[in-house]
């Protein structure tokens, strides 16, 4: 028979950056999938070397992961636990240059103060948590979130240079995803500085909330390519679209850095920019500076997201949060290829 561990909370934990989602026994699609199976009594769930580790409750749903060939960690906090803190926040612990989600190596919610965060907001933000206790933690990050757009090079708007995130298919044309915040700002995008070659016209945007927007190109252009760029001569194939797993290592290209990597640190974060409020989105480590946003994040063939906005970045590392992909598309109707 083959033996499942069964980890503790007081397990000690080997994240490293070499963390692959293609762990033994689980793959991402599969462990999330499982996730939803176990309702209430799921927690959450993460890379850890080699494997994907699914936060449970109780041990009834320890034996279902192990059933399933999968690897369980019992924990105080149940995700709902977790998710109504979250709702705290949101209503009552919310000021801008906060950032929260739920972290599953730590069984917490996570609170990220930024440096616009003075001090009466700090006490703002502890008063609504008050009740909380070891269910949630305060960190303090660097800088100031904020949507990553800039003027210069890639795809331009008549005010702004973004990066073009990924193409795809939709109905019986093709088209673009890019940042909403970036969308929101003019409804043409350029290939040029001078504004000379168009690459089509907005079809659609949603910021803040969300942060997605899609792009059209004009009938008749030739076919784009369905990949990522690497370097001037590499390009990474994109075939299919998934949700990140916490822990798993992934990869981020922009117009501005170039091609960068990091660790998933959280999904469904949410984040207070200047602008408002944007929700489900993924936290990393990749860094990322003004005019990435809208970039494409990857993982081998599979589109994960679009780059949102941050604080830092590539020279001292930073935060940065990412649109998932896979809700544009279902909401456009579009496929990666």
């Amino acid at each position: 028979m083959k033996l499942i561990t069964v980890l503790s909370t007081a397990a000690a934990l080997s994240l490293t950056a070499a963390g692959s989602a293609q762990a033994a026994g689980l793959e991402p699609t599969r462990a999330q999938a499982l996730e939803q199976s176990l309702g209430a009594d799921a927690a959450g769930s993460y890379v850890d070397g080699d494997q994907i580790i699914v936060d449970v409750t109780n041990q009834g749903a320890a034996k279902k992961v192990q059933a399933a060939g999968g690897t369980a960690r019992i924990v105080k906090h149940s995700e709902g636990e977790l998710e109504d803190i979250e709702q705290t926040i949101k209503v009552a612990a919310n000021v801008p240059g906060t950032a929260w989600a739920i972290d599953p190596l730590a069984n917490q919610v996570v609170v990220t103060l930024d440096h616009s965060v003075d001090a009466a907001g700090q006490r703002h933000v502890e008063a609504g948590l008050a009740g909380a206790g070891d269910a949630v933690r305060i960190e303090h990050s660097p800088g100031t979130f904020a949507p990553l757009v800039s003027g210069g090079q890639a795809i331009f708007t008549a005010s702004a240079r973004c990066s073009l995130g990924f193409n795809v298919r939709q109905g019986g044309g093709y088209a673009f995803l890019t940042a909403g915040h970036c969308t929101n700002l003019d409804p043409n995008w350029y290939a040029d500085a001078a504004h000379t070659t168009l690459l089509g016209s907005r079809f659609a945007t949603s910021f803040p909330g969300n942060d997605y927007g899609i792009v059209r190109y004009p009938a008749g252009a030739p076919v784009p390519a369905g990949d990522v760029a690497l370097t001037a001569t590499t390009r990474q194939d994109i075939t299919t679209a998934r949700t990140p797993v916490v822990g798993e290592t992934v990869k981020r290209s922009g117009s501005t850095t170039g091609v960068h990597s990091g660790i998933v640190q959280a999904i469904n974060a949410t984040v207070t920019y200047p602008q408002g409020t944007v929700s489900g989105l993924i936290r990393t480590t990749v860094c990322a500076e003004p005019g990435d946003s809208g970039g494409p994040l990857f993982s081998g063939t599979a589109a994960l997201g679009i780059t949102s906005g941050g604080a830092g970045n590539c020279t001292s590392g930073g935060t940065t949060f990412f649109q998932p992909v896979t809700e544009p598309l279902n909401v456009y109707g579009a496929q990666v290829y």
